[in-house]
């Protein structure tokens, strides 16, 4: 047959059963036989992923060759595979294969057209195949007819590699190959790689090749056609406030903007599920149902009815749907340039405003910080509030060295004039154990005054440490809590606290100072301005 032909092409030989391009029910079908998961009460499919609950960053790795030497940004985030390694795990992993059953989807990223990215994905176990074809952009039957992958993901989880043998640090890894456009994935069944695998792929295609920047947000549109973009880490407030029913949403997690339009790479939604219920999340809770697929949740007892405040197996329960089970998703996921960008920190220091707009320096500045705060009780150990900075609000899928993805930022605010706003989800009043966290209803007030333009011919005023401009007044919101000093009993405090964060702003920016712009630099604290100057 001719799909057995293209296996071989690609060094599988299979002894087994191959299921090419399932369908959703094939597919649920098929792990419910394997015995892989179970129905729920809803119709979902739960599966567990087994060991790895979540992405493993360590075990990551990119072939450095001839097209990867000197562009990619080598270090902590993107570790160096050899060509040779590869190739001998590649044949290892395909004889792996070989001797299983095989599940085969043919997808595609990037929703405009003219960077289309065709990908077959070749997994062990039919619920990572379904997870392929929620997440991905999933074509019609015609074009499955004619179907040419440009890039190849084999997901073996089954296939535990012998770091002796194969180079790697233990035996599950990511690995990345720009020159063959693989993505070689074994020993961990976290679906996740296979989404952040290509996620990767873009953020070095898109910039690095065509002049597009990737990003890590969440968009929608409103009624009159107008685009936002919506930046930030987890915990802060990235889905909740771009799920506005009154907006269609474009997408929730990674998207391009080229010079017309901003655009989602994926056709579906990987939504966390922990705490999850109809009252806070409806859209999300509406879309569970049959076709979704629910990784490592637990249930009620005696019951097939989901707890979701059940964190025993992880606290990175997902539910992955595509995302027509959103009720208010535009088709295509494509929006124009857009008129205003938020990045959202979660400020358990209390030291931020609630809300405040950026130069384009600024922006650039933030965007490479990437802050937020983990509070006590998120994770085990933490006590008190504690800097979390990812660059680009998403430092683990950076190919390219984080200045690359700020500059082109800062060239699209200039050309378009964009406005940035910085959103602070966290505390006011004091730090997080005194202060009290910005209600949920201020941070939407705020967000609808930008969008509404009840902003344009409100005053500002700079804060002293940051160089932020807060604005005066701001309907639906106490202007008391704007100017966050002046929500703090003792404003010393507030003084000797906002001079910490900003030291720690400084310090984490020291490791992208040798590769920034005199823009970018000045678009820090005023204290690093200040140090500049003395010096």
């Amino acid at each position: 047959m001719e799909y057995i032909e293209h296996l071989k092409n690609i060094g599988i030989l299979p002894a087994k059963e191959v299921f090419w391009n399932l369908s959703e029910p094939q597919l649920v079908s098929q792990t419910l036989r394997n015995r892989e998961g179970i129905i729920i009460q809803s119709g979902a499919l739960a599966c567990d992923t087994g060991e790895f609950t979540g992405r493993s960053p360590k075990d990551k790795y990119v072939v450095k060759d001839e097209k990867t030497a000197d562009s990619i940004w080598w270090g902590e985030v993107n570790h160096p595979f050899l060509p040779e390694d590869f190739d001998r795990l590649y044949e290892r992993v395909t004889s792996h294969l070989s001797d299983n059953d095989i599940y085969v989807k043919d997808v595609y990223a990037c929703a405009k057209p003219e960077y289309r990215l065709n990908i077959r994905v070749i997994t062990e176990n039919p619920w990572q195949s379904l997870f392929a074809n929620n997440l991905f952009l999933r074509p019609d039957k015609k074009e499955l007819e004619a179907f040419q992958h440009e890039w190849l993901i084999l997901a073996a989880p089954n296939f535990n590699a012998v770091p002796e043998i194969d180079k790697t640090r233990q035996h599950n890894f990511t690995i990345i190959n720009f020159t063959k456009k693989v993505i070689l994935i074994g020993g961990s069944a976290y679906t996740g790689e296979i989404k952040k695998g290509i996620f990767t792929v873009l953020n070095y295609i898109l910039p690095h090749e065509k002049n597009v920047l990737s990003m890590h947000c969440s968009a929608n549109i409103g009624k009159q056609g107008d685009t936002s973009v919506f930046f930030g880490l987890s915990g802060t407030g990235k889905t909740t406030l771009s799920a506005d029913p009154s907006r269609k949403l474009i997408g929730d997690d990674e998207h391009g903007w080229d010079d017309d339009n901003v655009f989602n790479f994926e056709g579906g939604c990987y939504a966390k599920c922990v705490n999850l219920s109809e009252e806070k999340e409806p859209q999300i809770f509406s879309a569970i149902r049959f076709g979704t697929l629910l990784e490592n949740v637990r249930f009620f007892e005696g019951t097939d009815i989901v707890d979701y405040d059940n964190i025993s197996v992880t606290e990175n329960t997902r539910a992955a749907y595509p995302i027509d089970f959103i009720d208010n998703a535009v088709h295509p996921s494509i929006g124009g340039v857009p008129d205003n960008i938020f990045f959202l920190t979660c400020d358990a220091f209390g030291i931020l405003p609630p809300i405040s707009k950026l130069t384009v320096g600024q922006a650039m500045y933030h965007f490479i910080s990437g802050y937020t705060a983990k509070v006590a009780g998120t994770e085990a150990g933490i006590t008190k509030p504690q800097t979390t900075f990812s660059a680009c609000f998403g430092k683990p899928f950076l190919p390219l060295h984080p200045t690359r993805y700020a500059e082109l930022l800062g060239k699209k605010l200039r050309d378009n004039k964009v406005n940035v706003w910085l959103i602070n989800t966290g505390w006011s009043g004091g730090a997080y154990g005194t202060g009290e966290r910005i209600k949920l209803a201020y941070t939407r007030a705020m967000i609808a005054a930008v969008l509404e333009g009840k902003l344009v011919n409100v005053d500002f005023i700079s804060d002293t440490i940051f160089g932020l401009q807060m604005p005066l007044q701001c309907d639906g919101v106490p202007s008391e809590i704007l100017n966050p000093k002046n929500t703090w009993a003792d404003k010393s405090q507030y003084d000797e606290t906002a001079l910490g964060l900003a030291a720690r702003f400084i310090e984490n920016f020291k490791d992208f100072e040798s590769f920034a712009n005199e823009e970018i630099i000045n678009g820090g604290p005023i204290l690093q301005n200040k140090l500049n100057k003395q010096q």
